[in-house]
């Protein structure tokens, strides 16, 4: 039989989560237990069909344009990158392991006991947000798919094909941390979330960006936003919940995450400037479709509404509800100045009357969903995340 070494955090001899006590009887020589490795099936499990596949709907003209834009994005976008020697790293955070060994074991233990105030529901929240940092390979995939900024060699010297690059590794150290973390505090079930990870990588993402960097930097612009503002919300209720460490880790991935939004925002503030009823169209485009979360295919090969679950518990606690959807959206439309934007086709002013319309008709929409959820009678999900126990929706 096949077999998969797996170091179970729960048997560090910490008592089990659920229970109330605090005193930690530890053992340093932790158990290993072997996995049985499930059948292997003939076929593996599908993601989904998907509908909407255009792709490649980028002109070549356009594709010309993003060329002349080079020079521009070197002296414009590459700044927003920190060099290497300037950056955190994740170690920075975590318990020093060149300690000695009781003094390791007792930092482990202090970050066990900031984290015993957390709900669980906190914890399915931060989960959520974890998985999604973890699935960077499908989001570089995504933008080094987009025509006209690609990477053609792997390693080429395009300050476009160099920003995908150095954003990747910037934002590959916020999973990398927040997995750490939770591995260390032993409230969450790692296997479980390692399936959904790899499960979310294999499925990949459709944002509907069709190989177009017009909605490629659009949906990166919104979605930097979003997880700029959901970490933010985490590190504020990591404070409030008694862990300045968590709160910290949080509020320095937000911070990155505000950086590399001001970016691509920078990016579509320029293509206003010189394609203004093509930038227009786009940003009305991707409205129009919804910007799709990028963990939206996420499974854990148990609960087929996983996703829709984990978004409702953050709505509930505030991580990321409907009105910062609408928030966004306005901050963009003020950002980028879109009810001035000028020299307009007939095409193009349509876009602008629809997209600067649309946060007002959000709102409408979401008291009336709040309305309904409000006659609603409250019900638990069960998450496998956190072994199973239940959090009310």
């Amino acid at each position: 039989m096949q077999a998969s070494l797996h170091l179970d955090t729960k048997t560090l001899a910490w008592p089990s989560r659920g229970h109330t006590s605090t005193h930690h009887i530890f053992r340093p020589t932790p158990t290993v237990r072997f996995r049985p490795m499930p059948p292997v099936s003939a076929v593996a499990t599908s993601p989904p069909l998907l509908t909407r596949q255009k792709t490649h709907s980028l002109p070549p003209e356009k594709v010309e344009l993003f060329k002349s834009l080079e020079g521009w994005a070197s002296q414009t976008i590459l700044p927003f990158l920190k060099p290497v020697d300037e950056c955190w790293q994740p170690s920075t955070f975590l318990p020093d392991p060149s300690l000695s060994r009781e003094e390791f074991l007792d930092r482990v233990r202090a970050l066990r006991d900031r984290t015993d105030g957390l709900p669980d529901e906190y914890f399915v929240v931060l989960v959520g947000d974890m998985i999604t940092e973890e699935a960077l390979p499908t989001y570089q995939s995504m933008i080094n798919g987009l025509d006209g900024v690609r990477d053609e060699t792997g390693a080429s010297s395009n300050p476009w094909a160099r920003w995908t690059r150095a954003w990747t590794a910037e934002e590959n150290r916020h999973g990398d941390l927040l997995k750490t973390y939770l591995y260390l505090s032993g409230r969450v079930d790692m296997f479980k979330i390692e399936k959904t990870i790899q499960n979310l990588i294999g499925a990949g993402m459709e944002p509907g960006t069709e190989n177009n960097p017009y909605l490629g930097f659009v949906y990166t612009s919104f979605q930097e936003r979003a997880t700029f503002i959901s970490h933010g919300n985490t590190a504020r209720l990591a404070k409030d919940r008694g862990d300045p460490v968590l709160a910290r880790i949080c509020g320095t991935i937000a911070s990155d995450e505000r950086r590399h939004e001001l970016a691509y925002s920078k990016i579509v503030e320029k293509l206003l400037e010189v394609d203004q009823t093509g930038a227009m169209v786009a940003i009305a485009n991707m409205m129009r479709k919804k910007i799709t979360m990028p963990a939206h295919l996420m499974y854990d090969g148990e609960d087929p509404k996983l996703f829709e679950h984990f978004a409702a518990v953050a709505q509930r606690l505030g991580v990321y509800t409907a009105h910062d959807y609408a928030d966004i959206l306005e901050f963009l439309i003020g950002r980028w100045r879109l009810e001035k934007v000028e020299g307009l086709t007939g095409e193009g002013k349509r876009a602008q009357d629809f997209v600067c319309g649309l946060a007002p008709r959000i709102r409408r929409l979401e008291e009336r969903a709040d309305e309904r959820a409000r006659k609603m009678e409250p019900h638990g999900v069960k998450f496998s995340w956190i072994y199973n126990k239940e959090v009310v929706l």
